[in-house]
């Protein structure tokens, strides 16, 4: 391997006698040669950083992309006001904000159903060059309309009447020529004709946009802005978070990598190091070379990223229902993960770069490796650095949803320390080999001995199911409050209307703003909710009446998280719950597992709380109700926002209470789920009388979250083992060389790959689990508000167990299968 530059002697006077310049340029041209040369050597770490930082730019933009403008439905203003069109005070109150403002643009939409059909569009009059509307207008073909007879168009509506243009329509007893097709870019999801200014003359919502700048004046309860965002953790801050725990795999792996790489060429390092190169030159060919994987890593991958991002933003744009930019990108985000991939092949290279200058040249010459150091240096700073991460989770779980830093520093210590453990582990695994069969000795011993190889990945796979296991033991922990319920709030084919705003509430065209505090007398009330269960389909609508009750538990005090309605027999009966079931003496019924056991439980109501709390226990008679009957009742819905826990009509007459009237609630179901048509009708519905609309959330199951973590450690730990095992068979090439000559069947070297991949495995797995679980138990210690230790009882015992029991196994049988044959560019390579 060696070429001219290695025969070219160092030019004398240079500085510090190091070459200067030419010589580092010199190594420099050196180290790409040799990558262009050894690309097939390095094509794991290579295709690692592509995967990464095309994975990167394609889940940023989805991340970024996904959720609808922060504008929409306002269009470029800052302010909108929606009216009744019904109102008699409309014209005076689109003129006052004309006055005051100056420019408005005006929107007027009229419901509209589609013939035999639930769904309903609006009749819209807009025009498309208002001062504020025009990018909640777009022309797919055709032409806006300007004259009364005209009419544009979305393409659902276009399909639903089987209209195209140049067609006259018929709506209404009005005949108008369809002149172009045309969408709403901030909601695919709007279906509307639009017709040109004044052209509707029956509006229902009559939406105004106006700029009001910096004003903090009150313009009254229709007047909406933009909700801003107040989640700090945006998706630019998660997803480089991920890609910095993904680099910092990537990392681990590439130090493997980097040392199999190095020890190849320790006799041509060897052979520079004789004709005079310096420790610094011999560096800087191993960082070179690692520069070099990381610039043509992120350069493909960044380049691969953008070509999926732009085969999928069609779909995307199809999912989010609203049109996304061609190259509406976080370039910041893409920019510091290309970064981010050099930085960690740099990392990855500099510990080999190290350990290999400190070889003799001789040693270097011979090809024998650099000794493996005492393990006792790296153990005890390793469970110095375990028991630091340990307070610093304490010190994060007692502040109670205060400041994070405690948590994150604990993270990256307690990273550090999964790292500096590796090696003491192999050492100790090593030491059990010596009754076990002669291939399981060889596996175990050789990742003893090399530990500068396997260590750095079994900190990888450690780190991946460190991982899934805080994942499922916080998950677990989480959702095994019964206090603080957590989990999807209704299922697909539920609906909650109420009077009061809430998130779903809709603020003009773009379901956007601030929710209106103007509600419906009772009596309109309950005729537009089931004016809305009638355009859904059903007449399964039930009537959510609540109390001043609450329940609660003595102290350490704990809200309750979620409504408490009444249990009535029209309640009951919506969801199959025979009264005979019921126990006469219940005062709480619920679907909540371990309720009923929960000690200290107060039903709190008149004055108490208000005054002290529940803070001690038994609470007074007359104002609180200590150890109340609670019946679990599993009938019951299970989501957060549904009926889950209800107070019966005893406990109502034994406490005297009186049914809340200030937030009227409609629970409605339907025989199908909700399509997203009957959603935004909903909606639509709900926004023009002050009322507002629950749907089904994206917040997912304890089960789902606990299973997917399972899968997802698994797969990544198997994937870096499966990379891991691949290097370490390359380096030993020629051990399986000597095991074939001196007569070892296919059988061995299947064993001796499947005792490495399991020893790799199990090791992770116990590693990983240990570090998590010192996580876990210090925050939860400590964090009183989470249920203390006692969370965690609820540990998720079968997916802990899939991952110390299944994990070993399936990489011992994967080893087994993949490592019969030898490789042929091994058995043609001659001996040493």
């Amino acid at each position: 391997m060696t070429t001219a530059v290695l025969e070219r002697p160092a030019e004398v006077g240079t500085r510090s006698g190091s070459g200067g310049v030419p010589a580092r340029r010199a190594m420099v041209r050196w180290a790409w040669r040799l990558f262009r040369r050894e690309w097939r050597q390095q094509l794991l770490i290579l295709a690692l950083i592509i995967v990464a930082v095309a994975a990167t730019v394609v889940g940023s933009a989805v991340a970024t992309d996904t959720p609808p403008p922060a504008n929409s439905g306002f269009g470029t203003a800052d302010h909108l006001a929606a009216y009744s069109g019904s109102d008699p005070h409309l014209t005076a109150d689109i003129q006052g904000l004309q006055q005051r403002f100056g420019n408005v643009d005006v929107i007027e939409n009229q419901t509209l159903s589609i013939p035999g059909s639930v769904s309903t569009y609006q009749l819209r009059s807009q025009s498309p060059h208002g001062p504020y509307g025009q990018s909640m207008l777009s022309l797919v073909s055709g032409s806006f309309p300007t004259g009364p007879g005209q009419v544009a168009v979305t393409d659902g509506l276009a399909s639903a009447f089987n209209l195209k243009v140049g067609d006259i329509w018929h709506q209404g007893g009005t005949a108008r020529r369809v002149v172009g097709i045309v969408q709403n870019p901030q909601s695919l999801l709007d279906e509307f004709a639009l017709v040109a200014p004044g052209q509707v003359t029956s509006p229902t919502q009559v939406t105004v946009l106006f700029d009001a700048g910096a004003s903090n004046a009150s313009f009254g309860p229709s007047v909406h802005t933009p909700s801003p965002s107040s989640n700090t953790l945006n998706p630019e801050t998660i997803v480089l978070a991920l890609d910095t725990v993904g680099m910092l795999l990537i990392a681990l792996v590439g130090v493997a990598g980097f040392t199999v790489l190095a020890q190849r060429r320790l006799r041509s390092i060897g052979m520079l190091g004789a004709v005079g190169a310096t420790d610094q030159d011999i560096r800087l060919v191993v960082l070179a070379n690692g520069a070099a994987v990381g610039v043509v890593g992120a350069l493909i991958g960044a380049v691969l990223g953008l070509v999926g991002w732009l085969a999928y933003r069609p779909r995307l744009e199809s999912n989010a229902h609203h049109l996304i930019g061609t190259f509406q990108l976080p370039w910041v985000v893409i920019g510091v993960s290309m970064a981010l991939a050099v930085v960690a092949t740099l990392f990855a290279a500099w510990r080999p770069a190290r350990a290999i200058t400190r070889l003799p040249i001789v040693s270097a010459l011979s090809g024998r490796p650099a000794p493996p150091k005492q393990v006792h240096r790296s153990a005890v700073p390793g469970v110095i650095l375990l028991v630091v991460a340990f307070l610093l989770f304490t010190l994060g779980g007692s502040s109670n949803g205060g400041s994070g830093g405690p948590v994150i520093l604990g993270f990256v210590v307690l990273i550090a320390a999964v790292i500096l453990l590796a090696p003491f582990c192999l050492v100790v695994l090593g030491r059990f080999s010596r009754r076990a069969p002669i291939a399981v000795r060889l596996a175990l011993r050789d990742l003893s001995r090399y530990r500068a190889r396997s260590a750095s990945a079994l900190a990888a796979i450690s780190l991946g199911v460190l991982i899934a296991v805080v994942i499922c033991v916080v998950a677990a922990g989480r959702y095994a409050n019964v206090l603080d319920y957590a989990g999807p709030n209704l299922s697909s084919n539920q609906l909650v209307v109420s009077t009061a705003g809430g998130p779903d509430d809709v603020r003009g065209p773009g379901n956007q703003g601030a929710a209106s505090t103007v509600t419906p007398s009772n009596s309109q009330a309950v005729a537009n909710a089931r004016e809305i269960a009638t355009a859904l389909g059903t007449t399964n609508i039930t009537e959510l009446d609540t109390t001043s009750a609450n329940l609660q538990r003595a102290a350490p005090g704990r809200n309750w998280n979620g409504p408490i309605y009444i249990a009535t027999p029209a309640l009951l009966r919506a969801f199959g719950i025979s009264a005979s079931s019921i126990d006469p003496n219940a005062d709480i019924l619920s679907m909540r597992p371990g309720l009923p056991t929960t000690s200290d439980m107060q039903l709190v109501y008149g004055n108490y709380f208000a005054k002290s709390g529940p803070d001690s226990f038994p609470c007074p008679t007359g104002e609180c109700l200590a150890n109340p009957v609670i019946q679990t009742v599993s009938a019951l819905p299970s989501g957060t926002s549904a009926p889950n826990t209800v107070i019966t009509e005893h406990a109502v007459r034994q406490l005297g209470l009186q049914a809340s009237s200030s937030a009227a609630a409609w629970f409605i179901q339907t025989s199908q789920p909700l399509t997203a048509a009957q959603i935004k009708s909903a909606q639509l519905t709900a926004a023009t009388s002050g009322m507002a609309v629950e749907t089904k959330n994206s917040a997912p199951s304890s089960a789902e979250i606990i299973n997917w973590a399972t899968v997802f450690g698994i797969l990544l730990a198997l994937g870096i083992l499966a990379m891991s095992i691949g290097l370490i068979r390359s380096e030993t090439a020629g051990d399986l060389r000597t095991l074939s000559a001196t007569g070892a069947s296919s059988s061995t070297r299947r064993s001796v790959t499947a005792a490495t991949a399991a020893a790799l495995a199990l090791l992770g797995a116990v590693l990983g689990t240990v570090a998590g679980y010192v996580a876990a138990i210090g925050y939860f210690r400590s964090s009183t508000q989470n249920g203390g230790l006692a969370a965690l009882s609820s540990a998720p015992t079968t997916n802990l167990l899939i991952i110390l029991v299944g994990m070993p196994l399936i990489a011992a049988v994967g080893g087994w299968l993949f490592a019969g044959r030898e490789v042929s560019a091994i058995a043609r390579q001659p001996f040493d």
